[in-house]
This record gives C-alpha cells, sequence and structure tokens, in this order.
C-alpha cells in the first residue's frame, strides 16, 4: 500500500481528506457514523488497490475498450477473490464507525457483486437487499466476424457460412441497464424502537419516492450530464446526486453523518449537503479530491 500524505479540507456540512481510507478509517470514532455510502474500485478495468488512475488510462489507449470487462475480455476469478481481501478491512472498519443499526450501502459491478457482500457479511453485517440502478447503459458485447474472416485454417465458402450461422451472435454481454448495490445493516441493540430511540438509524423512511409510490429497490435515474457533474470533471462512474440523495433520504434523518471512503469527484458529498446531511469523504486520487472540493463549495453556494 502506497503511503499518500493525509490532507483535510473542512466545510460547513462536513470534511475530506485527501488520502487512503485504510489509513483515515481508523482514525474515527466508533459508533459515529449514520450511513455509509460508497463506490469501491472494482478491479475490472486494471484499476487496482494502488488507485494509479495513469496506469489505467495506459491500458485503456492501447486496448481501445474500457468496460464491464478485464481488457482484452480475458476472466479471471482471481479478480474477485483480490476484491473482497481489499474491501474486508474497509467494511470491517465501516461496521466499527457506524451506529449500531446503520446502513452500509455500496455499488458494485454485477459480476463482481457476491464479493462484495460476502466482504461484508464476513465483518459482521447483515445482507438485507439488493438494490440496483437502473440506467440506460452502452451495449459493450462484440462479433467474431473478425475472427472467422481472419482464420486462415478456413475456405471462403466455409467463413461465409460460418458468418452467415453467427448472424447477430456476439460476446455474452448483455446491454448493462443496472448496477447493483449492497444493502447491509449493522446489527441493532435489542428492539427497533429501542434502537431508534438510542441511535435514529435502523429504520426507513417511506415517504422518500422517486416515482410517487412505495420507494422500490429499483430505482430508475438517468446518468449525470457535464451540468451535474462540472465541465473538468474526469471520472469514469459518477453517480447521479438524484439517486444518492434518494438513499440518504431513506436511510438517514437530517444532520445525520454520511461517510464516502471512496469520495470520487465528490457525488456523496454533494447528495448530502442537497440533504441537509454532514458528510465524511475520503479520497486518495489528488484530482478527484480537487474537483470534490469544486464541486462541494459549488453545492454549499446554491444552498
Amino acid at each position: 500500500m502506497k503511503t499518500v500524505k493525509v490532507q483535510e479540507k473542512n466545510w460547513p456540512a462536513g470534511k475530506i481528506f485527501h488520502a487512503d481510507c485504510r489509513e483515515v478509517l481508523p482514525q474515527l470514532e466508533s459508533n459515529s457514523v449514520d450511513l455509509v455510502l460508497t463506490d469501491p474500485p472494482y478491479f475490472i478495468d486494471g484499476m487496482g488497490d494502488d488507485w494509479d488512475r495513469s496506469k489505467l488510462e495506459t491500458k485503456v489507449n492501447k486496448a481501445g475498450i474500457i468496460g464491464g470487462r478485464p481488457i482484452g475480455m480475458k476472466f479471471d476469478m482471481s479478480q474477485g477473490y483480490s476484491f473482497q481481501e481489499f474491501l474486508t478491512p474497509i467494511f470491517k472498519e465501516s461496521f466499527r464507525v457506524l451506529k449500531p443499526g446503520g446502513f452500509l450501502i455500496s455499488f458494485s459491478q454485477a459480476r463482481l457483486f457476491h464479493r462484495l457482500a460476502v466482504a461484508a457479511e464476513d465483518q459482521g453485517f447483515e445482507i438485507r437487499d439488493m438494490l440496483a440502478w437502473h440506467h440506460n447503459g452502452q451495449a459493450k458485447a462484440f462479433t467474431q466476424d473478425h475472427f472467422v474472416r481472419k482464420n486462415k485454417n478456413l475456405s471462403e465458402r466455409e467463413k461465409a457460412r460460418l458468418l452467415k450461422e453467427l448472424d447477430g451472435r456476439k460476446t455474452p454481454q448483455l446491454k448493462p441497464q443496472l448496477e447493483p448495490m449492497v444493502l447491509a445493516q449493522k446489527p441493532k441493540e435489542g428492539t427497533f424502537i429501542d434502537n431508534w430511540m438510542k441511535y435514529k438509524v435502523g429504520l426507513i423512511d417511506t415517504t422518500q419516492s422517486l416515482d410517487e409510490t412505495f420507494p422500490g429497490n429499483l430505482m430508475a435515474v438517468a446518468k449525470p450530464g457535464k451540468a451535474e457533474k462540472g465541465a473538468d470533471n474526469i471520472h469514469l462512474t459518477v453517480k447521479p446526486t438524484v439517486l444518492l440523495s434518494h438513499l440518504i433520504k431513506i436511510f438517514t434523518v437530517e444532520g445525520a453523518v454520511v461517510l464516502d471512503p471512496f469520495l470520487g469527484s465528490g457525488s456523496t458529498a454533494v447528495a448530502a449537503i442537497e440533504s441537509s446531511r454532514q458528510f465524511i469523504g475520503i479520497e486518495r486520487d489528488p484530482g478527484y479530491f480537487e474537483i470534490s472540493n469544486t464541486r462541494i463549495k459549488k453545492a454549499i453556494k446554491a444552498l
């Protein structure tokens, strides 16, 4: 683990750290956070636990692709195990800092969801549900036509026949239209009412709705545009603040503390501000840290 010099920026509604969350989390007070809402790196595009964005961009530029698969479609089961191992100490600390009955909500990639859930469950969390962000993603499956045409062992006639047979057949990737989230809860103390009276967490606010119906675990929200993200925001997986605010309002009360160990470009902090909550954010990448500060300043000014 590379050492990152810890910098702290304080705002009226909270604070953010330019640091590795594995260094900051142990310094936070136990039972002091109402909600952990985060979007960790998934390891699927070459981004490992050193958060070296320059390495990732080099791989992407070289391969010409990026998405919900390892570069070159080379699936490796060890990625899932590495992902789980990486998250284990972070979820251990998340469990400690959460109030009893508090929730952990973590975005994931579909094929690694189970590893994230196991990492949380092994640290004592109760897995309550799988939530899903429904959006209109970009199809990533591709044909095998070029491999057929380049095959020197096939005659032109055989190639034509095979190309016709494979018409419409592509690599096994349906168009991505959802991003799963693990909903996990730290065990409550006593009954729901006992826990609520002491900590004000553990029960959800069902008056919060995206579509004027009872809140559901499938949440349809458009991907954020440049106006929301900011013109200079180069983060690859920015989440819409409407979605994050919705989650924050369901699972916390006004004034609650929302923690994001992987703040990225600051969406969770912005959503907390817009929802009248406090925030603690941790971000290792210096560029993202500065983008976060810019977006937080703008959100506070807009109040």
